[in-house]
Parts: structure tokens; sequence; C-alpha cells
């Protein structure tokens, strides 16, 4: 699948003070009616969001993408069992507003892809992009939820 052309590889400049974004990490297990192993994202949010993820596979590091993540719905990015412990995402919404990143700089391109190495992202052509890692614990499922954090209104401080 394709990255939607209104999503840029490298996000618009975002002012952090008027960005409200939570991420939250759920890991209690599914349970045991339809349980299915597989790392989901979920996207608590009202926008699309396309999702990035990266992890370590025999090749080295691996990054693929994009999956778009319809507003208030679940999508298995990787299906069957976790192979590895450490899993990294990186996402944002389709305006270019919100973002969950992180500190971990992986490859990434804008339309899909499948990058192996994290090293020279730039000399190889494609853009470097911070993704935040979760720990599964080694469990066969995980979860992650994005949200938005609340927005103040004005004044109601």
């Amino acid at each position: 699948m394709k990255l939607l052309g209104v999503f840029k590889a490298v996000p618009k400049p975002i002012r952090l003070a008027t960005i409200a974004i939570g991420a939250f990490v759920l890991s209690a297990p599914l349970s045991a009616v339809g349980a299915r192993a597989d790392f989901r994202v979920c996207n608590g949010t009202q926008s699309l969001v396309g999702v990035a993820i990266g992890y370590r596979a025999e090749a080295g590091w691996t990054t693929e993408g994009w999956w778009r993540i319809p507003a208030t719905t679940c999508k298995s990015i990787i299906e069957g069992p976790l192979s590895s412990r450490y899993y990294y995402l990186y996402a944002e919404d389709a305006d270019g507003r919100s973002r969950w990143a992180g500190q971990i700089n992986l490859c990434i391109a804008e339309n899909e892809f499948k990058i192996t190495g994290r090293k020279d992202c730039l000399k190889r052509g494609y853009q470097r992009m911070g993704f935040r890692e979760y720990d599964t614990g080694e469990q066969a499922s995980w979860m992650v939820q994005l949200t938005e954090a609340p927005r103040t209104e004005s004044g109601n401080e």
C-alpha cells in the first residue's frame, strides 16, 4: 500500500505547545476467545494515521511502512507470534499535526517501503525518523494504542 499523498515523510513544522499527543501501550493478554498472536496498532484518534515499524531481523535492522489505520480502528502490523522482544514504531496523522515518535533513528521512505539497515539513511536516498521503542517482554502479542491527549480550552487551565 502507498502512503497517502497528504502524508509527508518529513512532517511540517510542529508547534509542540498546540499539539496534544499520547501513546499508550497495552500489554494485557488478549482474551482466549478469538485470541491471536500479533503486533497491533489501534488508532484512537479522529484522523487517519500512517504507521511504520522497525525491528531486528536476521538480515539486520529492518523498517517497513506504511500501514494506513483509519480513525478509531485497529490493524495488525505483524501477524503471528512476535519473533523479537523489541519493536520500534513511528506514526503520523494525515494532516501532519500529530505524530508519535521516539529517540531511535531508523530509515523511512515516502511511499511503501521495506528497508534493511539503519545507517546512512540520507546517503541511501531515505529519510531518517525517530521511532519509539516498545519492549514486548517476549510476549506473543502486543498492542499499541495511539491517542490524542485531552486538549485544554483557552482560559480553562
